[in-house]
């Protein structure tokens, strides 16, 4: 957006940068992180060559459904951000955006996603439900279970089976490797995000793995990721995939071992970079699938 146009966009809605950031669209680490799966798994549905509506509406829905999650989850959290130094300055936490005017943003963002179902099949309209659902549900976790992360990694990984059942594909063992695969992946990374808010997070009586594994949060982190990648190297395994895929693996191992060792003393700001380092990870393994593919005449995976 040119800056001519964003400055006549703001004299004619001057509140329009407070609903850009209870979107988020200001910090996309959380689209990128659940883009890069969707499309792992679109391509993997389409063998390869999935048609660009797909790519199309998945991405757009991606953006979409991403800004719908964090409405909710400020809204569900609107009396719990200002006690975190990380969120205080939210929209809603400081007042400058009514609950009521979140939730019909809120309903907006939502339709504006439905919409793109025109575009896809039946099966897969039936199948947004569980997405909404569980957008929905994932802010209200962490007042009731140590474990909200589980409910954001299957949050992050409906877009999976959606990416099958939308190009004609009965969800199989492949696609239920790829959901648990990435289910492990997201629990790991959004450790690292909720141990930068630990103590606050203990101070306000919210719930999180970070709290729940405690001294054993990085031992538990590791097995995740490792759990993650070997789902992945079992997947390329019964597709086929070629040799970019086995060094796009080996790749993201290094990532993680970086990770480990930015986190390794705990200190808020270093696991925070260490949860924003998972974007290259995604990154790289939608590189090591479309070039798996690309390459597949000579696999080596499996």
């Amino acid at each position: 957006m040119s800056a001519s146009l964003f400055d006549t966009l703001l004299a004619r809605f001057p509140r329009l940068p407070d609903f850009l950031k209870l979107a988020r669209f200001d910090r996309p680490i959380g689209t990128w992180l659940l883009l890069w799966p969707t499309l792992w798994a679109v391509y993997i549905a389409g063998d390869g060559r999935p048609p660009l509506g797909i790519i199309v509406v998945f991405s757009l829905g991606v953006v979409l459904m991403r800004a719908a999650g964090c409405v909710i989850n400020d809204l569900a959290d609107r009396n719990f951000d200002g006690q975190v130094a990380r969120t205080r300055e939210r929209p809603l936490a400081t007042g400058r955006i009514g609950a009521k005017e979140a939730a019909a943003f809120f309903i907006v963002l939502l339709a504006l996603a439905a919409s793109l179902l025109l575009f896809l099949n039946k099966t897969t309209f039936y199948w947004a439900f569980g997405a909404v659902a569980l957008a929905s549900l994932y802010p209200f976790m962490k007042r009731f279970t140590h474990l909200p992360q589980v409910v954001l990694g299957a949050a992050f990984s409906w877009g999976i089976p959606m990416a099958f059942v939308a190009q004609g594909k009965v969800p199989g063992p492949e696609c239920w490797l790829l959901f648990v695969g990435n289910l492990c992946w997201t629990v790991a990374y959004d450790t690292y995000y909720a141990m930068a808010d630990r103590d606050d997070d203990l101070k306000a009586g919210i719930k999180s793995t970070a709290i729940l594994f405690g001294d054993m949060d990085l031992m538990i982190i590791g097995s995740l990721q490792a759990m993650f990648v070997l789902a992945l190297w079992m997947l390329a395994g019964r597709l086929g995939l070629a040799w970019p895929f086995a060094v796009s693996l080996l790749g993201v191992l290094a990532l993680f071992a970086w990770e480990f060792r930015l986190a390794g003393e705990r200190e808020p700001a270093r696991c925070l970079q260490a949860f924003l380092h998972n974007h290259w990870a995604g990154a790289l393994l939608f590189a090591g699938v479309f070039l798996g593919y690309l390459f597949k005449a000579a696999p080596v995976v499996g």
